[in-house]
C-alpha cells in the first residue's frame, strides 16, 4: 500500500512542477515528500556541494561492531546461497553501535560529502553524508552512477590494483548489468557512457579510492509526471541490493538481523525542470535514548575473503572531517 501512495504523491508533486524534497526507507515502508518551501529546519540537504571546509579536529569515534564470529557465520551462509545459484552479488549490512561526542547536527554541518542530509521529526532521527549518486534526470536523460569497489588510497599503486582485481571487477560488472537492465524498464537507448572510473572519497582520517560507473538512458518528454513510477521501479538500489535483485533482497531479509529503515533508501529533490537523488549511505541514526548507530556494508561475491569484507565493513564506519 505504502508504494503505491508513495507513487501517487510523487507523480502528483512532479506534474506541479513545484520542487519538493522526497526521503523514500529502503523497504518504501516509510517516507517523507514534501515542497521545498515548506520544510522545517530539523531537514536540511546539501547535493554536489564545492565547499571546502576547514574542519580539521580531533574526534573519537568509539565502534561496537558485530563480533567477526558473528559476521563470518552470515558470511558462509551467504557463501552456500552463492554456491546454489540464488545470488551471484549480495550487499551485507551491519549495525554498528558507537559513541562520539559530535552531535548529529555537528557532523552535518562538519562533514564534506558530495550528498548531505539532517533529517529529524517524531519518528526519525539521522544523518546521511553519502558519495554516490542514485540517478539524475535532466533534459529528458536518466543517469545512473554505481559505485562498487573501495581500497584504501593509501597503498601503493592502490588504483591499479583495484581495477585489475578480478573479484573487484566481477562485482562491479554485475551491478552495472543490473543497472542497465533497471533503466531498460523505464527508459530507452540504454548505454554505458564511462566504465570503471575511480574517484577519491574522503574517509576521515585517511582517503578512499572508490570504483564507479556512468550509465544513461532517454526518458519521454512527460517524465516529470511519472516519478513515482521512476523511482519505485528503480527500487530498492542494484548497489546495495544485489543479483538477481528479488532473491537477493529475500537472503538479506533472512540474513541481517535489523531493519535497514532509511538506511540504503534514497534521498533526492526535484527543482521543477531536474531530479537528483542519492543513495543513503554513511549513515548515523539515534534512537529515543540517545543510543547512536552506524550502518554500513559491502558486496560479497563467491570470490570474496571474509577478512577483507569484515575490514571493509569496519573501514566505512568515519567521519570525514
Amino acid at each position: 500500500m505504502s508504494k503505491e501512495l508513495i507513487k501517487e504523491k510523487l507523480n502528483k508533486f512532479g506534474s506541479s512542477k513545484e520542487p519538493f524534497l522526497f526521503v523514500l526507507s529502503y523497504d518504501l515502508s516509510k517516507f517523507y515528500i514534501q515542497k521545498l518551501s515548506l520544510l522545517p529546519s530539523s531537514i536540511k540537504f546539501e547535493f554536489d556541494s564545492n565547499e571546502i571546509k576547514n574542519t580539521k579536529q580531533e574526534t573519537i569515534l568509539e565502534k561496537f561492531p558485530i563480533e567477526f564470529k558473528e559476521y563470518k557465520n552470515k558470511f558462509d551462509l551467504l557463501q552456500e546461497e552463492i554456491k546454489s545459484g540464488n545470488t551471484y552479488l549480495c550487499n551485507l549490512t551491519a549495525k554498528t553501535k558507537i559513541k562520539t561526542s559530535v552531535t548529529l547536527d555537528k557532523i552535518y554541518d562538519l562533514v564534506q560529502s558530495k550528498f548531505k542530509l539532517r533529517f529529524q521529526n517524531e519518528n526519525d532521527n539521522f544523518v546521511c553524508f553519502s558519495p554516490e549518486r542514485f540517478i539524475e534526470i535532466k533534459e529528458n536523460k536518466i543517469f545512473t552512477y554505481p559505485m562498487k569497489g573501495t581500497i584504501d588510497a593509501s597503498i601503493p599503486n592502490a588504483k591499479e590494483i583495484i581495477l585489475k582485481n578480478k573479484k573487484e571487477m566481477a562485482e562491479h560488472t554485475m551491478v552495472v548489468d543490473l543497472l542497465r537492465n533497471d533503466l531498460g524498464i523505464i527508459a530507452n537507448n540504454v548505454r554505458v557512457d564511462k566504465f570503471r572510473y575511480v574517484d577519491i572519497i574522503n574517509a576521515g582520517d585517511k582517503k578512499l579510492l572508490q570504483v564507479s560507473s556512468q550509465i544513461s538512458a532517454n526518458l519521454q518528454n512527460d517524465w516529470n509526471e511519472k516519478i513515482g513510477y521512476i523511482l519505485t521501479s528503480l527500487l530498492p538500489a542494484g548497489s546495495i541490493t544485489g543479483t538477481p535483485k528479488k532473491k537477493t533482497v529475500e537472503i538479506l531479509e533472512n540474513l541481517e538481523d535489523y531493519n535497514r529503515d532509511f538506511y540504503t533508501g534514497i534521498f533526492g529533490v526535484f527543482d521543477g525542470k531536474k531530479l537528483d537523488s542519492s543513495v543513503m549511505i554513511r549513515f548515523i541514526d539515534e534512537d529515543e535514548n540517545g543510543n547512536r548507530f552506524y550502518k554500513s556494508g559491502g558486496g560479497i561475491t563467491c570470490d570474496s575473503d571474509v577478512l577483507n569484507e569484515y575490514q571493509e565493513l569496519l573501514d566505512k564506519i568515519y567521519l570525514p572531517f
